[in-house]
C-alpha cells in the first residue's frame, strides 16, 4: 500500500510536532509518525528561557496550555565548587521584560504539541515506527516505510525529528561525531513542595568535571539533570548504577541557607533516564528532499541550556524553507541550513568556550567570581545564554576585557 503526501515528519517531540504544525497551517499534507505509542519520560531539557516560550506562542500553543505546562523560574543560580561557595544569578532579562525562565512539564508540553498538530490537520500516528527511509535520487523520490504492515508513504520532503541518532541524517550520510564526546547525562524528577512555590533553578558545578541542574517543574516536583564529564563519575556510574551516582551528587550539593530542600529526600516520580553521547553534529541540516530538525540537526551543550529553544527555532526555519520549496522555489531547503548556521554558529563557539573553562576549574572559578561581582557583565551573559541577544556580545573584546580584568 502506497500513499503520497507533501511531507513526512519522523519523530513526535517538540521539533517534529511544531514543524508539522507550521506546514499543515501553510496548506500542505503532512504525516507525522512517532514510534512510541504514548508519551514516556526520556532525558531531555525542561529549563527554558523566555525565548523558548515566545517560540511556543508563535507556533500556536494556547496560553492555557502554557500555564499548565510551565512553572515560572525567576533565575538560574550558578554555583561554583570553591571554598567561598561563589554563586551568581542569571535572570535572563526578567527584571526589565517581566518574562521569566520556566521549568516545563514535558508530560504536559509534548502531548499538547502533538494534539495541536492534529488539530491543524497533521495526520499524527503514534506507535508507528519509521522502518526505512529512501531519499530522492535520479531514479525515485523520497519515501518512508512505516510499521510492520509494509506501508510506504511517498513524499516530496522527509523531515528527521528523530533525535541524535536520526535515520534521516544517517541515510543522507550527514552524521558526525559530537564535539564533546564521552559525556553521559542522567535526568529524573523528585517530589518537592506542593503548590509550586516560586524558586530559582540551580546549576551546581561539582568536583571532578560533573555538573547538576535542579529545576522546579509543575506538580510540586524538581527535575534533576546530571552531566558526568569526568572519569571518576563515569567509573562510579559503571560500578554502582544511576541511583547511587544521583545520591552521591546530592551529597556534595551545598544546602541553600535555611531552605528545607525536600527534594533531597523526595521520591523519584519516574525512571532515571540516561543519554549518551550528549550532543550531536551533522555536516548539513538539509539537502534535496530532506531536512533534520531539533537534536537531529545538532546540539552541543546542556550547561548553557536552551536545547528546547534551538529545537523550536529549527522547526520554524525548516518549515519556512520547506514551504518555499514546495511552492516551487528551487534551492529553498539549502536556505534552512544557512539560516541555522547564521543563527547558532556563534552561540556554539560561546558554548565551547564555556566548556573549556569548565575543564579548567581555576579558570572557571576566576571568571565565575568576576561574574558574581559585576552586574552588567552578568546580565549580558544571561541574555546570551538565554538566546535573547546575539551570542557575539559575549565575544566582544570589550565584554571579555570587563569579564576577565582583575
Amino acid at each position: 500500500m502506497t500513499r503520497r503526501v507533501d511531507v513526512v515528519v519522523i519523530g513526535g517531540g517538540p521539533a517534529g510536532a511544531v514543524t508539522a504544525s507550521y506546514l499543515a497551517r501553510a496548506g500542505h499534507e503532512v504525516v507525522l509518525v512517532e514510534r512510541a505509542p504514548a508519551w514516556r519520560w526520556r532525558a531531555g531539557g525542561v529549563f527554558a528561557s523566555p525565548a523558548a516560550v515566545r517560540e511556543l506562542r508563535h507556533a500556536g500553543l494556547d496560553a492555557g496550555t502554557l500555564v499548565r505546562a510551565a512553572r515560572p523560574i525567576p533565575a538560574m543560580r550558578v554555583e561554583l565548587p570553591d571554598r567561598d561557595r561563589t554563586s551568581f544569578r542569571l535572570t535572563y532579562g526578567a527584571e526589565t521584560t517581566g518574562d521569566t525562565a520556566v521549568g516545563f512539564d514535558r508530560a504536559a508540553l509534548d502531548p499538547a504539541l502533538l494534539e495541536h498538530a492534529a488539530a491543524v490537520g497533521v495526520d499524527v500516528r503514534c506507535g508507528v515506527p519509521a522502518t526505512g527511509v529512501e531519499l530522492p535520487d535520479h531514479r525515485h523520490g523520497a519515501s518512508v516505510a512505516l510499521g510492520e504492515d509494509g506501508e510506504v508513504v511517498e513524499t516530496r520532503v522527509v523531515v528527521g525529528a528523530d533525535g541524535p541518532r536520526s535515520i534521516v541524517a544517517e541515510e543522507a550520510g550527514m552524521t558526525r561525531p559530537p564535539r564533546l564526546a564521552h559525556r553521559i547525562g542522567l535526568s529524573w524528577h523528585v517530589v518537592d513542595e506542593p503548590g509550586d512555590p516560586v524558586k530559582d533553578a540551580r546549576m551546581v558545578v561539582l568536583p571532578g568535571g560533573a555538573y547538576c541542574g535542579i529545576a522546579p517543574v509543575p506538580g510540586g516536583r524538581m527535575n534533576i539533570g546530571i552531566v558526568l564529564a569526568g572519569r571518576r563519575w563515569r567509573d562510579r556510574l559503571a560500578r554502582d548504577g544511576a541511583a547511587a551516582v544521583g545520591a552521591d551528587a546530592f551529597a556534595v550539593i551545598p544546602r541553600l541557607g535555611d531552605d528545607v530542600e525536600r527534594w533531597r529526600t523526595g521520591a523519584i516520580t519516574d525512571r532515571i533516564a540516561g543519554a549518551s553521547p550528549l550532543g550531536s553534529r551533522v555536516h548539513r541540516r538539509s539537502g534535496p528532499g530532506w531536512a533534520v530538525v531539533g537534536d537531529a540537526a545538532g546540539f552541543l551543550d546542556p550547561f548553557t541550556g536552551e536545547g528546547l529553544h534551538r529545537a523550536l527555532v529549527s522547526a520554524r526555519l525548516a518549515a519556512e524553507a520547506i514551504d518555499a520549496e514546495l511552492r516551487g522555489k528551487a534551492g529553498a531547503l539549502g536556505a534552512y541550513d544557512r539560516a541555522m548556521t547564521d543563527r547558532f554558529a556563534t552561540k556554539d563557539l560561546v558554548s565551547l568556550v564555556v566548556q573549556g573553562f569548565l575543564a579548567r576549574p581555576r579558570v572557571f572559578g576566576y571568571a565565575g567570581r568576576r561574574l558574581a561581582r559585576r552586574a552588567s557583565v552578568r546580565a549580558t551573559m544571561g541574555l546570551v545564554m538565554g538566546d535573547l541577544v546575539p551570542a557575539s556580545r559575549a565575544l566582544d573584546p570589550r565584554f571579555l576585557a570587563e569579564l576577565l580584568r582583575p
